[in-house]
């Protein structure tokens, strides 16, 4: 799931975003991160960074998988 950085915090953590939603996570695994970064997180853990256009596309086409399986409920 790709996610922005909104806050790089002490011990290699960091805050994100994604869809109004925020959590801390580890950056360990990622170097050289900036506020406005895009990661992929995994299970709590940012394991690499990502493309702000492939993000934005990625994060696109998951809304549009969840619209079509909210309407497929109904």
């Amino acid at each position: 799931m790709p996610v922005q950085v909104t806050e790089l915090l002490p011990g290699q953590r960091a805050r994100v975003s994604v869809d109004g939603v925020s959590r801390e996570v580890s950056v360990a695994l990622v170097d050289d991160l900036a506020v406005g970064d895009f990661v992929i997180l995994h299970v709590g853990y940012a394991i690499g960074k990502l493309d702000e256009d492939e993000a934005r596309r990625t994060l696109a086409l998951i809304a549009e998988a969840v619209g079509k399986l909210a309407e497929g409920a109904a």
